[in-house]
């Protein structure tokens, strides 16, 4: 386990948890940072090295001033996919990204297929699907915290306790949530250009989508892969947005069998 490990990309210093050893695993993280001791980590480490960095601005990774949009991040990423791929002989790399993640990461894609072996995309954000007037994806800083939470988790009670939570891990927690709302307020959680270029992905991709996701849906899930040729989609079962945390054995399984295809 790898606690408080940090890596510099960029002159930036990034927080990030490792595991495992194999093919280089990138997996950007969601509305939160991924927990170190998340048990999807431990059943991916035997086929891959799984490196979870948290962006600037989330967790313990701290932001410089001039970094504040979405494409600083994509911009910031790439250059962590370059060196990840130097660390492992210029190997490419399986990239995968959860909700605000997974928005990162289908940008990543488009512009770097080159570094890539295979995608994943899990209850990601990033594309506008739906007429002006209706919301594809829940607001979650306007809709009360108790809704959110239903709608986040098919058990409420896999929702972070912040009863249990350290004075840190709250903080953590917190400015994750601003962070959150920096990048991604306006417009809300997606790029208007982004669902025309899709169509550059030119790895195997695999969307995946918990089956009771409330804060956005598996049809936001299908119309999302008919985008990008030749993806698969596939939904796991007593999950909502977060499948990897709540149903971590069945996440992996779907991960291995994509990654073993």
């Amino acid at each position: 386990m790898s606690d408080g490990e940090r890596m510099t990309v960029s002159g930036i210093e990034l927080e990030v948890v490792r595991r495992g050893s194999g093919p280089p695993l990138v997996f950007l993280h969601g509305m939160q940072t991924v927990p170190p001791r998340a048990a999807f980590l431990d059943r991916l480490a035997p086929h891959a090295s799984v490196i979870a960095p948290s962006s600037p601005g989330f967790g313990r990774s701290p932001r410089p001033a001039d970094v504040d949009t979405v494409y600083d991040l994509v911009h910031l990423h790439l250059d962590l996919l370059d060196q990840v791929a130097a660390a492992h002989g210029n190997r490419k790399i399986v990239l995968a990204g959860h909700s605000f993640g997974g928005w990162l990461a289908a940008e990543l894609a488009i512009k770097a297929s080159h570094r890539l072996a295979k995608l994943i995309l899990i209850d990601a954000f990033g594309i506008k699907v739906s007429d002006r007037e209706t919301a594809d994806i829940v607001d979650v800083f306007n809709t009360r915290p108790d809704a959110v939470r239903k709608l986040a988790w098919h058990d409420p009670a896999n929702a972070p306790d912040f009863d249990t939570m350290s004075d840190d891990e709250i903080a953590a927690h917190a400015r994750s949530w601003e962070a959150l709302c920096l990048y991604g307020w306006n417009p809300y959680m997606y790029n208007p250009q982004l669902k025309r270029w899709l169509e550059r992905i030119a790895v195997p991709t695999l969307v995946l989508w918990g089956e009771q996701d409330g804060i956005v849906t598996p049809a936001y899930g299908r119309a999302y892969a008919a985008l990008i040729p030749g993806a698969r989609f596939e939904t796991i079962a007593r999950a909502a947005h977060a499948p990897h945390l709540e149903q971590p054995d069945a996440f992996a399984d779907r991960v291995v069998g994509f990654l073993e295809r």
